[in-house]
């Protein structure tokens, strides 16, 4: 009679490839919403702001009121379902005050979709 080896135990086997797989869904998932809303990295902190704050799905009224609290001046929009404003913030790293014009996108309820910033920049802007 021969003694056979019981067979592998495949459960506890190490398997890169789905190791790769979990890293690059942490990756797609985590960590990198901040700067998707501007290619300028002088506004980076205003959209990291903006973003840890306001997401979308949020109502015009949400932000709006988030506008207001934190004193950003709401500008004319011209197009439906947009809030234009002007938001300013001193960098933390260059200590140095930055002003952006942001405008936000809403569906047809209102709800946020998205929002861009552009440099704002002029005589009346700069405070």
């Amino acid at each position: 009679m021969k003694d056979s080896a019981p067979p592998p135990d495949r459960s506890r086997k190490f398997h890169p490839s789905l190791l790769l797989f979990a890293a690059l869904v942490i990756f797609a998932f985590g960590g990198c919403r901040h700067g998707k809303h501007t290619s300028n990295p002088r506004l980076r902190q205003i959209d990291d702001m903006l973003d840890a704050q306001l997401h979308p799905g949020a109502t015009k009224a949400r932000v709006i009121v988030y506008l207001h609290s934190q004193g950003f001046e709401i500008a004319d929009s011209m197009e439906p379902h947009t809030v234009v404003a002007i938001v300013r913030h001193v960098d933390t790293g260059t200590l140095q005050p930055e002003t952006a014009r942001v405008t936000f996108h809403f569906d047809k309820n209102d709800k946020l979709l998205t929002y861009e910033l552009v440099p704002a920049s002029g005589p009346l802007l700069q405070r």
